[in-house]
C-alpha cells in the first residue's frame, strides 16, 4: 500500500495479490478472527464477529467452477512491488 500511495499514479487501480487463492468466506473468517483480538466490542450485540456473516444465494449465471483470481502483474510492472512473504489465512477461530 505504501508504494501505491507514494509512487502510484493518481486515479489508477492496483491489484495487490499474493498468488494464494482463498474463498471470500476464508478471507472474512480470517479478518473476523483478527478483529476478535483487536476490537473486542462487537457491533449489533454479536457474540462473535462471525455471527455477522450473512449468506446469500449466488448471482444468476454465477459458475462456482470459475476462479476470479487477483492479477497483480500491473503493480509488479509499474511500481516494482513483489510479495515478500506469503499471506497465510486461517486461524484457530476460522
Amino acid at each position: 500500500m505504501y508504494k501505491v500511495i507514494t509512487i502510484g499514479r493518481v486515479g489508477e487501480t492496483y491489484n495487490i495479490g499474493g498468488y494464494n487463492e482463498k474463498t471470500n468466506i476464508e478471507v472474512m473468517k480470517t479478518i473476523y478472527s483478527i478483529l476478535e483480538e483487536l476490537v473486542p466490542n462487537k457491533p449489533n450485540g454479536a457474540n462473535k464477529y462471525q455471527d455477522l456473516i450473512t449468506y446469500v444465494t449466488d448471482r444468476p449465471g454465477h459458475d462456482n467452477d470459475i476462479h476470479d483470481a487477483i492479477d497483480s502483474s500491473k503493480i509488479e510492472r509499474e511500481l516494482g512491488w513483489r510479495l515478500k512473504k506469503p499471506l497465510i489465512l486461517g486461524s484457530k477461530n476460522s
